[in-house]
């Protein structure tokens, strides 16, 4: 299995392991109603999560891989959420990125988004990067818009949950246009954007 692991300045991107800690830890995150609130799924229990680290574990073994699906270790070495990356052909992909309710407003989004754009951009060579976000997170939209991403428009009736149609707003940045990470001087202070993102 091919063995990712992206280092930040406090937090760690790598590859899930499947023990009962990391499927508690991923819980914690799925399985709160708070947290999944936003997301385009409901909440999932441990049985569920244990499921999800499995999928994840036989993308990873996928190739061409497409799907990535990695842990974030804070700087104690502590699951605290996850990062995604789907590549959509062979020069884009979408990013996600959720976070333990507990760890929220500590700047974590911001480390996460950008190793995904390192993973992206440095590690994968891919040309454009997109995030879909639900309109009602102001938190995640000042992440990405901080990170350079551009508001691209609103997709309508873009998920369904909880027995609704639910609208995403969508963000997307360009390798051009990056400036790598802020821990190497890279990063910007962008200007507003409209509604929200995942955090």
């Amino acid at each position: 299995m091919e063995t990712l692991r992206l280092a930040g300045p406090r937090l760690t991107l790598r590859e899930y392991r499947h023990t009962p800690e990391e499927v508690a830890a991923l819980h914690a995150v799925h399985g709160d109603p708070e947290t999944v609130r936003h997301l385009p799924f409901g909440v999932r229990d441990f049985e569920d999560c244990a499921d999800q680290v499995e999928l994840y574990l036989e993308a990873a073994e996928e190739r061409p891989r497409t799907h990535y699906r990695l842990a974030v270790d804070d700087p104690a070495g502590e699951p605290v959420g996850q990062a995604a990356l789907t590549r959509e052909g062979e020069h884009a992909a979408e990013l996600g990125c959720v976070l333990r309710r507990d760890r929220w407003g500590a700047g974590y989004g911001a480390e996460v988004t950008a190793l995904l754009c390192v993973l992206g951009f440095e590690r994968l060579g891919l040309h454009r990067l997109a995030v879909r976000c639900d309109p009602g997170q102001a938190a995640s939209v000042r992440v990405l818009t901080r990170a350079g991403f551009r508001y691209e428009g609103r997709i309508r009736a873009e998920s369904y949950r909880d027995g609704a149609w639910h609208d995403a707003l969508q963000y997307s940045l360009l390798a051009p246009e990056w400036d790598g990470p802020p821990w190497r001087g890279g990063g910007r202070t962008a200007g507003p954007a409209p509604g929200r993102s995942g955090g």
